[in-house]
């Protein structure tokens, strides 16, 4: 069985935001770290329908996040269950949501930002295809922290 795609439910957005944590220096993702992104994540109208949950043989996974940020540009948000990171489970993961976003949006190129400490998920990227476009400093989490924009071409 592969990946299923399903609309985000206000459950599942609370198990992600209150339940999942990272180790070490990724806890950096963990939704409570940043109250603006927790607000977002939590409320339904919000969040919209550009939110999904994924499973994989009825397991939980992770989540995909979609919004068109140009004509034919999707940029993707992600998180996988943290006690699947960092155990070759990554490329897959990306790979179906990539897969997803093109059958249903059907974008030209598709965006991500990824903090520069972590390189087990560009390394990911990068397999996959992304391209690093450019850095940028972002205000979150009560701090300033350096991102890479990084592109994909379908």
């Amino acid at each position: 069985m592969g990946y299923k795609f399903e609309s985000l439910a206000q459950e599942q957005a609370e198990e992600i935001a209150y339940n999942w944590h990272y180790n070490a220096e990724y806890s950096f993702y963990d939704m409570v770290a940043d109250k603006e992104d927790l607000v977002e994540f939590l409320e339904a109208q919000k969040r919209g329908d550009s939110n999904f949950f994924v499973t994989k043989d009825n397991d939980a996974i992770g989540f995909f996040t979609f919004n068109e940020v140009a004509k034919n540009t999707i940029d993707i948000g992600l998180g996988m269950r943290p006690d699947l990171t960092g155990n070759g489970n990554g490329l897959g993961f990306v790979q179906a949501g990539l897969d997803f976003a093109k059958s249903k949006y059907r974008p030209e190129k598709i965006t991500l930002s990824v903090a520069t400490f972590n390189q087990r998920a560009i390394k990911i990227y990068s397999e996959i295809g992304f391209d690093e476009v450019d850095t940028f400093m972002q205000e979150t989490n009560g701090s300033r922290f350096e991102f890479m924009r990084m592109l994909y071409r379908c």
